[in-house]
């Protein structure tokens, strides 16, 4: 116990030094031009190209003491393309407006006083997440843009991989002149330094947790600081009775099964019972020859009594596996009511030829993303410009949907008069 104590106060010292730095770093990086985080941005994926193979070996050091589902797996692991899409993705970035460049909006007062509130950054971000490597580069990149500084902790799966990428990264912005500390990781993965991030009341001004509905609920309960989280991507999509057939085969295909392990994947397929009988065993047909598996309700069983029955919990579980959840439906309504009842309020779609029923759906869907006509696996901050994303938020308060540079804003007031006393 006394072994435990010691190396939590030592976690705990060692987040005060951190946190203080980073508080000192934002403050600098608030000061900067646009131009000179661009550049930094761009330094950085410089940098990520050079150190490729470093970043591929620490990778293949990961993988290879990596146990667990060829899903989860996928998203801990690098290659070529995906190290060039990551510094691409920081390049994007770099490329968009700045996001502290905004007046949100300005008016006068009858009294003469001019009003302004202005974009701001929020300080010191804390990100905690797993299984995918690139998560540190792309949080870097958005935090960076929006002029805050960030503390890094990925999984323990992904620590080699982590540090060599943060290695890499740090070097661009050092490269730029950016302080040192705007991007730091701990030089542990001991679940110690979560529980500190955690309780950094005063360092860290948000904390942002991406990974599964453990970690989520974790840090939902224990910090103690502001959380904005990244929630499980139970997600549907729904084929309604007018879609066009060959649009749902292959929308659904991708939004299943593209990448599987991804949150943007659909979870759970909803088809209307009008045109169950004749398309289902179709799509049933097209998933299993890609390696899906399945979990049906009664209904959909009555059509192909070969689908396994689903269990109790099944159409609350986000698999982030090749399984699919299958429940035939009575419409629009019966399908929202589905989605309400089981969804995460993450990512869901519709598929129609019904202009007024997807407008409809659009507009009631309570889902932080809804689509139309379109996969699942688009709830991505890449494609939606951002250039990557720091996670998907399905809160109500500040961001919902990809998190880009804009919404790691906040805002300040400015007051403009001209001698004013208030009487």
């Amino acid at each position: 116990m006394r072994r435990m104590d010691a190396e939590a106060d030592t976690y705990s010292q060692t987040m005060e030094t951190m946190g203080q730095r980073a508080r000192q770093a934002a403050a600098a990086l608030a000061k900067l031009q646009a131009a000179t985080r661009d550049h930094a941005l761009r330094q950085a994926a410089a940098a990520l190209r050079a150190a490729a193979p470093a970043i591929l070996a620490a990778n293949e050091q990961d993988m290879a003491h990596f146990k667990g589902t060829s899903a989860f797996g996928d998203r801990l692991l690098l290659n070529a393309a995906r190290l060039e899409a990551m510094a691409r993705g920081l390049e994007e970035v770099a490329d968009l407006p700045d996001p502290l460049a905004r007046v949100l909006a300005e008016w006068t007062r009858p009294n003469g006083l001019r009003i302004s509130r202005i974009a701001q950054p929020i300080g010191v971000l804390g990100m905690i997440y797993e299984s995918r490597p690139n998560v540190g580069a792309d949080a870097a990149a958005i935090a960076i843009k929006s002029g805050n500084a960030i503390i890094l902790r990925g999984g323990s799966e992904s620590f080699h991989s982590a540090q060599a990428i943060h290695k890499a990264v740090a070097a661009g912005l050092k490269a730029a002149g950016l302080p040192e500390a705007t991007m730091q990781v701990p030089p542990t993965a001991d679940r110690q330094f979560v529980a500190a991030m955690l309780g950094a009341v005063g360092q860290i001004d948000l904390i942002i947790p991406r990974g599964g509905k453990t970690l989520v609920g974790l840090v939902q309960r224990e910090a103690r600081v502001p959380v904005l989280a990244h929630a499980e991507g139970l997600n549907h999509t729904y084929i309604h009775a007018a879609a066009n057939p060959e649009m749902a085969r292959s929308v659904l295909a991708n939004a299943k099964m593209r990448r599987p392990g991804v949150c943007g994947a659909t979870e759970t397929l909803l088809i209307d019972t009008s045109i169950a009988p004749s398309l289902l065993p179709v799509l049933v047909t097209d998933l299993a020859a890609l390696g899906c598996a399945f979990k049906a309700d009664a209904r959909a069983r009555t059509i192909c009594p070969e689908l396994p029955a689903a269990g109790p919990h099944d159409f609350d579980t986000e698999w982030q596996d090749a399984v699919l959840n299958i429940a035939v439906v009575d419409g629009p309504d019966s399908a929202l009511a589905h989605v309400v009842a089981h969804g995460s309020e993450h990512t869901e779609a519709i598929i129609t030829d019904n202009a007024q029923v997807a407008e409809d759906y659009l507009a009631a869907c309570p889902a932080a993303v809804t689509l139309w006509n379109a996969s699942t696996q688009f709830c991505d901050g890449g494609e939606f410009g951002f250039g990557a994303e720091i996670g998907i938020a399905t809160g109500h308060i500040h961001a919902r949907g990809p998190i880009g540079p804009e919404q790691l804003t906040t805002f300040r007031y400015v007051v403009r008069g001209t001698g004013q006393v208030r009487r």
